[in-house]
């Protein structure tokens, strides 16, 4: 009974050894990147989710490219990862995608954006919901919005002007989602009953937390923050079948007619999905955007002297004065487009990119497995020395040799390859001019810093207020 009793012992321990020697060496049909699998299940994770006061490259990232070089293999979440610092693997991998790799997110992020989520689908569907979205945010329907965008800057900032101070993150996030919520859902805040926004809000301040779905989590109020957001989303829609919008076409408009077509592939599930990303996307990534750009201007007057000139300019081959921005105009700003695309390297807004490889994969004497994970990290690529000199100096005329170069390999804030940023345009259409609004007609100066906040690649200035005032 002993001899056998020790003898399943002796299996079991030698069975739980073998899973964690299976752990920490993979199977490869191949070299493996050099790196470290972490605990098993656990993998990495808590190293990865550990805060920093750093504008540099995270910690994680940083020492283990110090360590193994810019390709290396780590686990988070309890799957085998590859990170990517390398700008021609990270090139290769977004140009590669349905050929090579596939989207790819952990099922923690799925679980946040919804399983029908456009991030999460491929091929004709993914194409599909993206000329949707170009349907509403392209280049000629941003023409047309152009005035629509000045004019919610202005009276944002005029009521910003009035006040003893304002707290930049929050109001421009106000701004934005006002703006986008009203042109894909013509929703009103001022005439609605419930706050949409507040969800968000909700939603926002757990997104990059610890994966743990327990009653006063950060994590579980973000997937609260969803479910309330989307029960709005789905009851305006409903309201929307009874009630056509007959004032003005939107979103909403344009999914209805899809979903009412005999041979669409939309669904009520999609089409919602891809709602609260893009109402997400497009008020939370360019208002930390512009928060940072004010943080700069703030500290580097130089910058804004050369910023108002550009706009001033504009201003000074105008008959009237007050006549509105036109699509000629904003063409010309060739400086604010600089400043746009430094403030986007250095805010470093999107933390990792994920891919996940569909077959073997053989680069630079490694092998990257069918199956795993491939994280591309836009910050470490962007303050990459040998690409940018003085990474962490904010200088919007590299940007004039950089063109001329040709920055995609290096430059990545918008995405890449076939999945770039549908809403690349819109965004720098707002972040202009918001810009051309705020140094034409006010001064500003901070009442009151903040620290750097710092995620796994996001940084952003906390509690940052101004005070602005006509010039």
């Amino acid at each position: 009974m002993w001899s056998a009793a020790l003898a399943i012992t002796a299996l079991v321990v030698i069975s739980i050894m073998h899973w964690i020697y299976r752990w920490r060496n993979p199977r490869c049909n191949g070299v493996l990147p050099p790196g470290s699998m972490g605990l098993p299940l656990l993998g990495e994770t808590l190293q990865f989710f550990a805060p920093s006061s750093s504008s540099d490259v995270h910690p994680f990232i940083k020492e283990r490219l110090g360590r193994h070089g810019p390709i290396f293999r780590t686990s988070l979440v309890g799957r085998p990862l590859i990170v990517t610092a390398d700008p021609d693997f990270s090139h290769y991998v977004l140009q590669k995608e349905g050929e090579l790799f596939q989207s790819w997110y952990p099922d923690t992020f799925t679980e946040i954006f919804g399983k029908q989520n456009v991030g999460s689908l491929h091929g004709f569907m993914y194409k599909y919901l993206k000329g949707m979205v170009l349907s509403l945010f392209g280049p000629e329907s941003l023409k047309n919005m152009l005035p629509e965008v000045e004019q919610a800057a202005r009276r944002h900032l005029k009521i910003w002007s009035e006040q003893d101070s304002v707290e930049v993150k929050d109001s421009t996030a106000t701004m934005i989602f006002d703006l986008t919520a009203k042109k894909l859902i013509s929703h009103d805040p001022e005439k609605s009953s419930e706050n949409l926004r507040e969800n968000f809000v909700a939603f926002i301040k757990g997104l990059i937390s610890f994966p743990i779905n327990i009653p006063g989590t950060a994590y579980h109020k973000c997937l609260q923050g969803r479910k309330k957001a989307m029960k709005m989303l789905k009851h305006m829609l409903e309201e929307r079948r009874v009630t056509p919008n007959r004032l003005q076409r939107d979103f909403f408009d344009y999914v209805l007619e899809e979903l009412q077509k005999k041979d669409t592939v939309l669904t009520e599930a999609i089409a919602l999905d891809l709602m609260f990303v893009l109402l997400f996307a497009s008020f939370e990534t360019t208002s930390l955007a512009i928060t940072y750009a004010i943080n700069i201007l703030v500290d580097h007057p130089h910058v804004l002297k050369e910023l108002t000139d550009e706009h001033d300019a504009i201003l000074s081959k105008r008959q009237n004065l007050d006549d509105g921005l036109t699509w000629k105009e904003f063409k010309s700003m060739k400086f604010t487009m600089q400043f746009i695309n430094e403030t986007a390297r250095l805010a470093n807004i999107v933390p990792g990119v994920f891919r996940k490889a569909l077959k073997d994969i053989n680069f630079k004497g490694h092998t990257i497995p069918a199956g795993w994970a491939v994280m591309v990290c836009p910050p470490a690529v962007h303050l990459n020395p040998s690409a940018y000199k003085d990474p962490l100096v904010f200088n919007p005329r590299r940007w004039e040799e950089m063109e001329r170069k040709g920055a995609s390999k290096n430059f990545m804030a918008f995405g890449g390859g076939m999945r770039f940023c549908v809403g690349t345009d819109f965004t720098k259409v707002q972040m202009a001019v918001f810009l051309h609004c705020l140094v034409t007609k006010y001064r500003f100066l901070l009442v009151k810093g903040g620290d750097i906040i710092r995620t796994p690649g996001l940084q952003f200035p906390n509690g940052v207020h101004i005070k602005i005032s006509g010039k």
